[in-house]
């Protein structure tokens, strides 16, 4: 009888209570929530997110944490139980540092700062955003300082997204990706056989577009009975244990992809959080590893899959019955190139896979100077526009559309950034292994068969949750470790097809 981690598993119970509750009000401020609610809001977040903190750095928790490390000491370290000792203390350790009364600030004034950033970017003025901004920049830098020593102040903070990476790793991996990122994009601008992507700058349904959108998300395998899709300013996803796990998608009546990919995107995210082994409930087992694990979950179904020839094969003559008017007169082949076109172009969600990495790259670079005091809050504007020049060589016309496009920093999230690019890589490594494990795995896409796909990354990934620190995981289920030649490769067979290089 493992009575101590029994017990524990009790308390961590209430822990993830609140922390879902918290979540559910945080979904609501950003689908339904009326603006006049925000005040109120930011006020019950903070409460509940103090409440959670306060449960988990308990007297009661540490203590009966370290009975069950004891306890623990002899099992299985692939058990269930083990895990999450290992897993909570981890966490614990790290949380205990952190006081109480600046949890429920950051949460407090997070929540303020997204209605002012939502104001902020439909006006286009960033300076309706600084003040809160940075006092979130502010914030950061003090968490950060719950930990030292540091070898760079950004590490605490990266390490909540993506445990155990620095700084110093992630230049690491840039310093690989971006010299072969700007060669493939130049040699598709002065080498590359154009691509026409008008068609798919017209005048889309929403309705249309939703239904598609839907019909493909329960075809990939999400689960609608656990399940819904709603409207939000800036696409997410977000859960209350795997038998509610919520996703939202945004509209463009005038351009195709937004909508259609960005519910692939967070479908994916969604299909990885519903199929975490329910008996990881309510414990910090019961969630994605990290966040770019959890972008190799999104962005695989949205490019590797969603991008595919085969994928459209099957699914192009069904969008061509929601569009005749729009679609009926494309064929196949212009259609796959339309959706794959590689242009430096302004949005990051929206950003073809061969130029997407460098929309992380810049942010990321913006991130190290602002915890670094090397770049005040005030100077953003201009220097997003100059690293937009530097890095796609473009500038925004307006805040919207440049420094103002991301939701993150209103949500403290400073250290997501550089996840989004770690998950690209993890995918196309998983990629390569699913095509051995798999080797008809295109011919499945093209009949719009999915199960077997789904099945292989609910067994090595989904069900673990966060059993397995994110680099171990990859090493479980590829036996290799992070690698970004796969995803380079990738990219440069594919985009080389395309543009006939």
């Amino acid at each position: 009888m493992a009575k101590n981690i029994d017990h524990l598993k009790e308390l961590l119970g209430v822990v993830s209570d609140l922390g879902s509750a918290n979540a559910l009000l945080g979904w609501d401020q950003q689908t339904y929530m009326p603006p006049g609610g925000a005040g109120a809001r930011a006020m019950q977040l903070a409460t509940l997110s103090r409440l959670a903190h306060d449960k988990f750095i308990s007297e009661e928790l540490g203590e009966t944490l370290e009975l069950a490390k004891a306890e623990a000491a002899g099992m299985d370290p692939d058990s269930d139980e083990f895990c999450l000792v290992r897993k909570t203390d981890r966490d614990y350790q790290k949380e205990v540092k952190v006081p109480s009364e600046w949890v429920g600030e950051f949460s407090r004034v997070t929540a303020l700062a997204h209605q002012d950033w939502e104001k902020a970017r439909s006006e286009s003025n960033f300076f309706l955003f600084e003040p809160r901004l940075e006092k979130i920049v502010d914030l950061r830098r003090q968490y950060a300082n719950f930990f030292p020593p540091y070898d760079h102040v950004y590490d605490p903070l990266l390490d909540d997204f993506e445990p155990g990476m620095k700084a110093a790793d992630v230049k690491s991996v840039f310093a690989t990706l971006r010299p072969r990122l700007i060669a493939l994009v130049q040699a598709i601008a002065e080498r590359g056989k154009p691509v026409d992507d008008a068609p798919l700058h017209q005048s889309f349904d929403e309705k249309k577009q939703w239904d598609f959108g839907i019909d493909v998300a329960k075809a990939f395998g999400y689960d609608f009975n656990r399940g819904r899709q709603d409207k939000a300013v800036h696409p997410f996803t977000t859960g209350f244990g795997t038998g509610d796990i919520r996703i939202t998608t945004r509209f463009d009546p005038e351009f195709l992809n937004t909508a259609l990919f960005g519910t692939m995107h967070e479908a994916g995210h969604a299909m990885y959080e519903q199929g975490v082994d329910p008996k990881l409930d309510r414990t910090p087992l019961g969630t994605g590893t990290s966040l770019g694990v959890h972008e190799s979950q999104s962005r695989m179904w949205e490019n590797l899959v969603g991008r595919s020839k085969g994928f459209w094969s099957a699914y192009f003559p069904r969008l061509q019955e929601y569009f005749p008017d729009q679609l009926g007169e494309t064929d196949l082949n212009a259609f796959y190139r339309m959706i794959n076109k590689v242009e430096r172009s302004l949005i990051r969600v929206e950003a073809d896979e061969a130029t997407y990495d460098l929309h992380i790259m810049l942010r990321f670079e913006l991130e190290v100077s602002l915890m670094d005091g090397s770049l005040a809050v005030k100077d953003l504007p201009e220097a997003w526009d100059k690293k937009f020049e530097e890095f796609l060589g473009i500038t925004p016309p307006n805040d919207a559309e440049g420094v103002l496009q991301d939701v993150h920093w209103s949500n403290g999230y400073i250290g997501y950034f550089p996840t989004y690019a770690l998950g690209n890589l993890v995918a196309a490594q998983l990629w390569n292994k699913i095509n051995v494990d798999i080797p008809d795995i295109d011919t499945k896409i093209a009949k719009a068969e999915f199960g077997d796909l789904l099945a292989w990354l609910q067994e090595n990934i989904h069900r673990h949750g966060s059993k397995y620190e994110p680099l171990d995981l990859l090493k479980r289920a590829t036996g290799q470790s992070l690698d970004a030649e796969p995803y380079l490769q990738y990219l440069e067979h594919k985009f080389g097809e395309i543009y006939e290089l």
